[in-house]
This record gives C-alpha cells, structure tokens and sequence, in this order.
C-alpha cells in the first residue's frame, strides 16, 4: 500500500478523497467492480497514506489532502475531472434496507393495501410506528397512506423491521466526493456540489438575456443575426407605411390603407350631408 500510494498519485491527474465511515462494503463493491477501468478506489489506512504522500514532491497541493485523512477514507484515482465524478457517484446511489439509527433523507411513506403478512407478533411493530392496520382475509392490510418518518428523523429498531418486512428500501446509501485535487487546482466538497437542473436554467437565462440585449443594441451574432434582419424588415415597412413611401413590399398596404382612409372620410362627409351620388 505504502509504495502503491506513492506510484498512483503520478499516473492519475485527479486525486480525490471519499470520507466513507458509513460507507457499506456492498456498495463499494458495486462502484469498485464497476469503474475498474476508470477509477482506481483504495480504502487506506491513514498513517500509510500520509507517509506516502511526503515522498511525492511534484505534485501541489497534496499536502493539504494529507491533512484531511481522518477517520475511514477512501481514495480515488482517475482522469474523470472531480465535478463529472460526483456526477457520476450520484448517479450510482443506491436504495437499502434501513437499520437501527439509520437518518431518514426524505419522506418515508407506507401506502394504504394489504401487506401480505400474516397476523402475529408484528401487530404490535405497526403499531408502535404508528401505522394503522386491520385484518382482512388472513392478512395485515394498512389502512391509509402513512408518512412513518421525515427527512432528518432517526429510524427506530422497529420502524426499520417494518419497513424491512413491507419491502421498504428506504436509506440512499452511496458515496461523494469530499476534497479533490486536479492538476493543482484544489476543490472542497461544497465546490464540487453542482445541481444540473439549477445550473441549467442558470445556464439558459443567461442566453436568453444574452440574446435580448445583443438583439435590442443591433449587435450582430451568428445567433441573432435572422431575428435582426426581420426586425429590420419590419422597422423599414414600418417606415415606408407612416410615410407613404411606395415599394414592392407597401403598395398593397399602402392601397388597402388609402381604402380605408377613404371610407372613414367618406362616412363623415355623408353625416355632413355629402351624396355620394
């Protein structure tokens, strides 16, 4: 391990740092076997690391990544930049059975229908997580939808067996990114957080503001450029048509409108006692 850390860290440009504490070796598994060709995950002991690191010299910043190493940590090596891998680790989560002490990360319902459990002991784990129950056709059936837990909420021994016995996979389990270093560049967990769906509309306004003022001030892009020239068309027969100035494009509004002149001045001259006769 002591010479290994001291070989990855020069064939990999991104090293990055996974606190895994309450990480489960089943969902290491799955990203390790995964990711074998991409991603190079070493859980170390601390002590190892850190004196593997003071033999490397050439790469900045990694000093700072040995002082992070605290409690159980896993490290990761790889060419994917650090934002695109926590990108990649979200979407990876998993959904596991909860256990005792487990947090709730959001709502925990248990839909109203029968359970298809049969009546027993488990009677009285229902009710101790507050779910209302009855028996109908040898079976536990809940009675209407139930929120059993709250984003934030510990999960009780019991709640967790019922949910275990429901078919409940309550607990997103997965890990995330919490210190990177990319080719000298340094980024902390909350750096490398990045809501696409936000970034986007961000990302989309901005265009569209864009467009709005460079279409507003005549600059001329490749984005805008027919928008200009239409609204330049419109202003120019705009023109032709408050001043009467005769083209192509005018003469069958500037005729139409002339008719419609004529009639209103023609209704006023018969009010006046004009006979158009």
């Amino acid at each position: 391990m002591y010479e290994e850390l001291q070989k990855l860290p020069l064939e990999y440009n991104v090293i990055a740092l996974s606190k895994v504490t309450k990480v489960r070796a089943a969902q290491l598994m799955m990203l390790r076997k995964k990711f074998r060709e991409t991603i190079r995950i070493r859980i170390i002991k601390n002590k190892v690391a850190q004196r593997a690191f003071e033999k490397i010299t050439n790469i900045p910043k990694i000093e700072d990544l040995s002082k992070l190493l605290e409690g159980q940590c896993a490290l990761m090596f790889t060419k994917i930049n650090p934002f695109q891998l926590n990108l990649i680790f979200d979407k990876n989560k998993i959904l596991l059975a909860a256990k005792d002490g487990d947090i709730a990360s959001s709502n925990i319902l248990i839909n109203a229908g029968n359970t298809g459990i049969n009546p027993g002991p488990v009677l009285s784990e229902f009710k101790e997580a507050n779910v209302p129950t009855k028996i109908d056709q040898g079976t536990i059936w809940v009675v209407r939808d139930t929120l059993v837990a709250k984003p934030g909420d510990r999960i009780s021994g019991k709640l967790a067996s019922v949910l275990n016995k429901v078919g409940i996979k309550p607990i997103e389990a997965g890990i995330s990114v919490s210190f990177a270093i990319a080719e000298g560049l340094v980024l902390h967990d909350n750096e490398l957080r990045i809501d696409l769906s936000e970034y986007s509309e961000g990302l989309a306004k901005c265009v569209a503001e864009s467009f709005a003022l460079a279409t507003e001030t005549g600059y001329v892009t490749a984005e805008n450029i027919g928008f200009l020239l239409i609204k330049a068309q419109q202003n120019a027969v705009a023109v032709s048509m408050e001043s009467g100035y005769v083209t192509e494009s005018t003469i069958g509004q500037l005729l139409a409108k002339c008719t419609t002149n004529a009639s209103a001045l023609e209704a006023v001259l018969i009010k006046q006692g004009y006979d158009p006769k």
